[in-house]
């Protein structure tokens, strides 16, 4: 298929259009390929060739055995789809009437010659065969029956060849012809090549209006997508001219906001400073850094006292691992210390009264 092309360049460039036009008209196919290759006629000839192991000498000639293999399938065909008339007529009477099933089935079979009901299985088994069969086997065959009275047969068989061949055609006419009435069918049985034909040619055309109408689609939809392109350009425009003075005019305000409210942040900023330097004097600073300065170095201080107290109460079993011991005689001595110093004020309470009295 030949890719599709935009109308409005073709209508923007009238030399690339006549060009455009000679190739897709004159020189080349639907599907790209060239309208006038010399060789093509001889391609066609070696595609048609259906018997690759027989010597053609020329295209008649080829059309001729192309021609005699069809025959010869459509025969093979028919023979092995043939079926006696009074074989269907006795299945249609069956369902009709079940109660005289049986005696027309064997009566039908009785009006068809056991001979012929042979001849219509082998015959398409040796017509289909493969493989030739072996010279002494094809004269044991046609020595023997049913082959050997095919002569006889003959009549018969044609007749059911020939019904089987007119009802094929029949139901290709019925196809290619569905509104004509029933009985009026084998009139058209004599135009099936020029009804074939004309199916093939208007499928082919189908094809090329399908490939025309995707194109033209496709040029559609780009010129829609260039007209909503070209749209939303308007909107876009018209929703500026109507609302863009409004716009400007609050985005200009939102902007003097900004700026005042960044002014207001510097005067409190400045305001803060003047303040701290009124409240706080350069030696009420000095004075404040001097008490932080030693603050800090009581906090060091401090520091220090409480590690090399830990570490005399750790001597005495207090916080330190393993001194359980040390840590409980302490504490009866503190408690007995205690004791003591109890009973001394006491006494120095018992001697202030006895000096007293």
């Amino acid at each position: 298929m030949l890719p599709p092309l935009d109308d409005q360049v073709l209508r923007d460039n009238p030399e690339f259009a006549r060009l455009y036009s000679t190739l897709t008209n004159v020189v080349l196919n639907l599907d790209g390929t060239t309208k006038h290759d010399q060789e093509e006629k001889k391609r066609t000839a070696v595609r048609k060739v259906s018997l690759p192991h027989v010597w053609f000498e020329g295209p008649a000639e080829l059309d001729e055995y192309r021609l005699a293999d069809v025959k010869q399938r459509l025969l093979t065909h028919a023979i092995a789809t043939a079926s006696p008339p009074e074989s269907r007529a006795s299945v249609a009477r069956s369902i009709t009437e079940p109660g005289q099933r049986l005696r027309e089935g064997v009566s039908a079979v009785a009006e068809v010659p056991e001979l012929l009901l042979d001849l219509l299985l082998v015959l398409p088994q040796l017509l289909e065969a493969e493989k030739s069969l072996p010279q002494e086997s094809i004269e044991l065959l046609l020595s023997s029956p049913p082959l050997s009275e095919l002569g006889a047969m003959m009549p018969d068989l044609a007749a059911l060849v020939s019904s089987n061949l007119h009802s094929s055609a029949l139901s290709l006419a019925r196809l290619t012809h569905p509104t004509t009435n029933a009985s009026y069918l084998h009139r058209h049985v004599a135009s099936l090549p020029q009804d074939h034909a004309a199916l093939l040619a208007s499928v082919e055309k189908a094809r090329q209006d399908l490939a025309v109408a995707r194109a033209r689609t496709l040029a559609s939809l780009v010129e829609l997508l260039h007209t909503y392109t070209k749209c939303l350009a308007h909107l876009v425009r018209s929703l500026e001219a109507k609302h863009g003075v409004v716009a400007r005019s609050l985005e200009l305000r939102a902007t003097d906001v900004a700026l005042q409210a960044q002014r207001v942040d510097a005067d409190a900023q400045s305001a803060l400073r003047n303040l701290a330097k009124e409240v706080y004097s350069p030696e009420a600073i000095a004075a404040l850094r001097n008490y932080a300065a030693h603050v800090q170095d009581a906090k060091l201080r401090a520091t220090d006292r409480l590690r090399s107290l830990q570490a005399e109460l750790g001597e005495y079993g207090v916080g330190a691992t393993g001194g359980e011991g040390k840590e409980k005689m302490m504490r009866e001595m503190a408690r007995v210390h205690g004791e003591m110093t109890r009973q001394i004020e006491e006494v120095k309470k018992d001697l202030e009264r006895l000096q007293d009295g």
